[in-house]
């Protein structure tokens, strides 16, 4: 597992005097509040556990490292030089991991309670577990369906819509369904956002996939962890606010869409071969001409019927 030479900032870390049981590693791009948010929701929920948090800055520059250096120096930073993605950042962060687990967070999260301590003691409970999941909120408390899903195929993602969704929610093709109970559950991928493993296991997988610049690499590394004979599991009693889109939003979302889609083929292509990647872009392109005459017919019918009342008033 490889990244770009990073620079270290010695100022604003301070290691604990005993090896830290967990390591968190964030990444930043221009979210240095919502850092602040998190770190605050870290120390305020997390007790009882000798843990340690690596910030990496995606080369942003927007005052990240200042304002740890000043509100939290026990915070151990990393400036990236340049922006590696958020999967390179990651890596990056986990070189100066000194934990036995590590616990993945975007900078949009707020930890609920004991949250980083119901995840962990899930993850040494259960036999062949390689990952978990925390039950993702948004910011208005609403549950965030995405923290769990189904690993990618050119079927899903060209059916993943809301209106689909919302009538099948228990289809496998989402693999939403253990969002519906109230105990753990196995589940095929976990968002992200917030990733509990055991640091040997993400050692071994290599990481986050450096083909990866944004987007896909989190169901990469799901996929990874099956593939090694490892099971992935969802944790509702672990409970984290996860405001969505935090740095992103800030982009043109167009791009982001372009984004993902090239993250799916990617995905596609290295797990199924390029036949899946055809497949992938045959079925949106159907998607996106179903979608155009869906909408051409409700823009339509509503004219037709204006006109037909019009006549009938007129005879």
């Amino acid at each position: 597992m490889t990244a770009d030479p990073a620079i270290t900032n010695p100022g604003g870390s301070v290691r604990p005097a005993s090896p830290p049981e967990l390591s968190i590693i964030i990444v930043n791009w221009n979210s240095a509040e919502f850092v602040r948010k998190c770190l605050a929701s870290i120390y305020r929920n997390t007790t009882g556990l000798n843990f340690e948090i690596v910030v990496v800055d995606g080369a942003s520059f927007d005052g990240c490292g200042e304002m740890l250096a000043k509100e939290f120096p026990q915070v151990h930073f990393v400036q990236s030089p340049k922006n590696v993605g958020f999967g390179g950042c990651n890596n990056l962060g986990f070189e100066k991991a000194a934990g036995e687990f590590v616990l993945l967070l975007n900078p949009d999260t707020e930890l609920k309670g004991p949250a980083a301590a119901v995840l962990l003691h899930q993850l040494r409970a259960t036999p062949g577990v390689g990952m978990v999941g925390a039950r993702l909120l948004n910011s208005d408390g609403s549950l965030q369906t995405s923290c769990v899903q189904s690993l990618p195929t050119p079927l899903n993602q060209a059916l993943d819509l809301e209106f689909l969704r919302k009538r099948f929610p228990n289809s496998r093709l989402w693999g939403i369904s253990a969002l519906w109970q109230s105990s753990p559950a196995e589940v095929e991928a976990i968002s992200g956002a917030c990733m509990l493993l055991r640091c040997e296991t993400f050692r071994r997988l290599g990481g986050f996939g450096s083909q990866y610049f944004m987007y896909g690499e989190d169901m990469d590394l799901c996929a990874k962890v099956r593939n090694a004979g490892l099971k992935i599991y969802y944790e509702p009693r672990a409970e984290v606010i996860h405001h969505g889109g935090g740095s992103s939003r800030k982009q043109f979302s167009k791009f982001s869409v372009v984004l993902m889609r090239e993250a799916v083929a990617s995905y596609l292509k290295q797990h199924y071969g390029i036949l899946a990647v055809w497949s992938y872009h045959a079925l949106m392109a159907a998607s996106a001409l179903v979608r155009i005459v869906i909408l051409f017919l409700l823009r339509i019918l509503p004219l037709r019927k204006l006109e037909t009342s019009q006549q009938d008033a007129l005879q």
